[in-house]
């Protein structure tokens, strides 16, 4: 079955809905409108070799899961997957009667703890992250292992692109030995036939070379590979969030010149939310009474160190309520199997 195919043959649908800030009233009137459902693969295709858990269009914002995979993903405590149970009246397009055998009360657990506040924590790691990125961005072009190679000189040391233009020396006509017992310094020598301290532009590696005996070193070369490759790294994350990001987005983080991703902060507040009514009213309520407060922060009325400091007392409170909650451990597995198996049972 293709995402095409469960359009044509709505017979399949078990619920379709509004899903995301429109249905917890967060949106924006620039805001996408995102649905997400649930399906029953038809009987042949289950029996058979190709099981399809999910189906979406080609921008992602239509998404549905097969009823198996939803249960799975249920059992688990899913926030995405709980929300759309949740969903409020307004915003469900068709409910099958079917549905009505999968209470979300019947799978709130303790591990809601995990999944709702796991979630969050992670929305705070991208917001810190992009914090970063707007203070310490990396230069386009890409700096190379000579730019982190330096010698000895004196009490100190200078970089090696400054010690070759002091000699007249060009990286290509010296080469390396290894000098044992420290890890990453060389003996630099200046000669003829010699390897190059680096073979080309692209290389990630200094490389050695076979020398004369009677050549005596010109110097004592450290190559600071450690800080090479977490520059690498850092590069390589930075340029892929240029090319990825969401413009609009970004640009707003800028227009509000707090220099953190306000909508993660905003869903951080909103999940760790949803994880204390979860622990203290044993509901997923996900159309938001705290509405006004989560727009004030997606619109960068808060200073980023106050809302991690907020962030940090609301975490406190989920571990005391879910301390004392009554809620199971963990959800029934067996009662999840057993609801998964009526419903296919009562639609086929």
């Amino acid at each position: 079955m293709t995402f095409e195919q469960l359009i044509s043959e709505p017979q399949h649908l078990l619920l379709k809905c509004i899903s995301g800030s429109r249905a917890q009233q967060l949106h924006l009137p620039t805001s996408d409108t995102d649905i997400k459902g649930i399906f029953v693969l038809r009987q042949q295709q289950l029996y058979g070799l190709h099981y399809v858990p999910q189906l979406s269009n080609e921008t992602n914002d239509e998404v549905y899961f097969e009823i198996g995979r939803f249960i799975d993903l249920l059992s688990k405590n899913n926030p995405n997957i709980m929300e759309l149970l949740g969903t409020p009246e307004q915003s469900v397009l068709f409910r099958h009667p079917l549905m009505s055998l999968i209470r979300v009360e019947d799978f709130l657990s303790k591990l809601c703890k995990d999944t709702f506040a796991g979630y969050a924590a992670t929305q705070v790691k991208k917001a810190k992250g992009l914090n970063k990125k707007i203070h310490k961005p990396v230069g386009e072009e890409r700096k190379r292992v000579l730019d982190f190679c330096y010698v000895v000189e004196g009490n100190g040391s200078i970089p090696l692109q400054e010690w070759l233009t002091q000699h007249g020396y060009s990286q290509e006509n010296c080469g390396l030995t290894n000098l044992p017992h420290f890890k990453d310094v060389y003996l630099l020598y200046h000669g003829e036939k010699l390897k190059g301290i680096v073979s080309g532009e692209q290389a990630n590696d200094v490389q050695l070379s076979s020398i004369p005996k009677d050549m005596m070193p010109q110097g004592v070369m450290n190559f600071n590979k450690d800080g090479y490759s977490v520059y690498c790294k850092e590069y390589y994350e930075y340029w892929e969030w240029v090319k990825k990001r969401n413009e609009a987005r970004y640009q707003n983080t800028l227009s509000h010149g707090k220099n953190y991703d306000a909508k993660n902060m905003m869903h951080t507040f909103r999940l760790l939310s949803m994880a204390e009514e979860i622990a203290a009213e044993h509901k997923v309520i996900v159309q938001r009474n705290d509405r006004d407060f989560l727009l004030k922060i997606r619109s960068g009325a808060f200073e980023y160190e106050d809302l991690l400091k907020m962030v940090a007392e609301k975490l406190e409170r989920i571990d005391e309520l879910y301390l004392n909650s009554d809620l199971p451990e963990m959800p029934n597995e067996k009662k999840a199997e057993e609801v998964l198996i009526q419903i296919r049972e009562q639609f086929y």
